[in-house]
């Protein structure tokens, strides 16, 4: 790795110049903010991996500024539009206390609230994610430069939203790998809570692990979904499959008054947490089942079982737009068992938070189910995140989340 230099992040000015192949501009004045290195010409200077640079067209205008990124595919990552703005404290400063005011607009203050507080390029602030659990952020961290500007980050979380304690939680390995990111799971301010953290979510209590639990902790993003799915509940036998933490099995059971809900995850750590989360609630009848997914969905099937109501929430399984075919014949290989396992009229609760995966590539494979299962499907809710996970007008693959619920004849 380079050495950094020590001026760029503290005038916020550039070091270098990052010149823009002939008719590679388009994008960046309309305000994309990722820079592939297939659209590099060449860089006048030298600049150090996470330094400001501005970016230009080949012929010398003004493009934008951002920071740079040799290590990555993902060169530059635009953050002003306007050469009079410097990336320095006081803008990043600026962003984190726009995007926290924007949850306040949303009716999404309540301390005792799971928010996501800052979305990374949905908030303009590229590479940084922040998720509020209680009285404690959950920080993590996408993008080399960031994680350069961690000390400036936190100072204007701890005077913005004061909280007792700030949690890292490092990248995915393959995306910590691609952007080259070391960042080990740790407190950086204040002091990490003794326990659990307990969360309220629509009138349900959820308990979260924010030192080993997935993602930050929690999955946030699938909030507002548990309860659209738990609208569809009642009376049915359901089958909640990835359950993780039993968010929609809670949901299921509590809200929605199902007659009964068997939740899987392969994790025994996740399955501990699903069962202690349906006690936590009173709900009884919630079954926790430790075991691999496609295994069980494989046994329920051979088994004749049947349910009134599937939920689909798998892990990604697309990384990359290389791997979207496989991804899309892994969706469509539960999906089709998830159809066999529904009684006539039951319900489909499928997800999808492979960015990777289009929504239009998402309908399609359910489209194929349908056609190759030989059962209807009606689309009845077209789902996404949750508001707090706003998405970018110019970077539309920040779009990253489906939830499709369906009644299946």
């Amino acid at each position: 790795m380079t050495t950094h230099s020590p001026t760029a992040p503290v005038t916020g000015l550039p070091m270098a110049t990052v010149v823009l192949k002939p008719k590679r501009a388009r994008p960046f004045f309309g305000r994309h903010p990722w820079v592939l290195d297939s659209a590099v010409l060449k860089v006048d200077g030298q600049p150090a991996d996470g330094d400001v640079v501005d970016l230009a067209t080949h012929d010398g205008n003004f493009v934008a500024r951002g920071l740079w990124n040799s290590q990555s595919r993902l060169r530059v990552r635009l953050y002003a539009f306007n050469a009079s703005i410097k990336l320095d404290a006081d803008l990043w400063r600026g962003r984190i206390a726009a995007a926290v005011a924007l949850r306040t607009v949303l009716g999404l203050d309540d301390r005792t609230a799971a928010v996501r507080l800052i979305n990374s390029e949905g908030d303009d602030l590229s590479g940084l994610i922040v998720d509020r659990y209680g009285d404690y952020l959950a920080v993590q961290v996408t993008a080399l430069a960031m994680a350069e500007r961690l000390d400036t980050i936190c100072d204007a979380l701890e005077s913005t939203v004061t909280p007792k304690g700030i949690l890292l939680r490092g990248a995915e390995r393959g995306l910590a790998k691609l952007e080259g990111l070391a960042l080990v799971d740790r407190v950086v301010r204040g002091s990490a809570p003794s326990g659990p953290i307990f969360v309220h979510e629509h009138g349900l209590k959820f308990g979260v692990d924010l030192a080993e639990g997935q993602k930050t902790g929690y999955y946030i993003d699938q909030r507002d979904n548990r309860q659209a799915a738990a609208r569809y509940a009642q009376g049915r036998r359901v089958l909640d499959m990835f359950c993780y933490s039993g968010g929609f099995a809670v949901a299921c059971a509590v809200s929605g008054a199902a007659r009964s809900v068997l939740a899987v995850d392969s994790s025994a750590k996740a399955a501990a947490l699903a069962r202690a989360n349906a006690d936590l609630n009173g709900a009884a009848n919630v079954t926790v089942d430790t075991i691999d997914a496609f295994e069980k969905l494989d046994a329920l099937a051979a088994a004749g079982e049947r349910f009134g109501m599937v939920i689909l929430d798998p892990p990604k399984f697309a990384r990359s737009r290389s791997s979207v075919d496989d991804a899309l014949r892994a969706y469509h290989r539960i999906n089709r068992v998830a159809v066999g396992l529904l009684e006539p009229g039951g319900i489909l609760v499928t997800c999808s938070c492979s960015g990777s995966v289009s929504r239009e590539d998402f309908l399609q494979m359910l489209s194929g189910v349908a056609q190759r299962s030989g059962r209807p499907i009606q689309l009845l809710e077209c789902r996404g995140a949750a508001a707090d996970h706003p998405v970018s007008a110019s970077c539309l693959e920040g779009e990253y989340l489906k939830c499709v619920i369906a009644r299946v004849a």
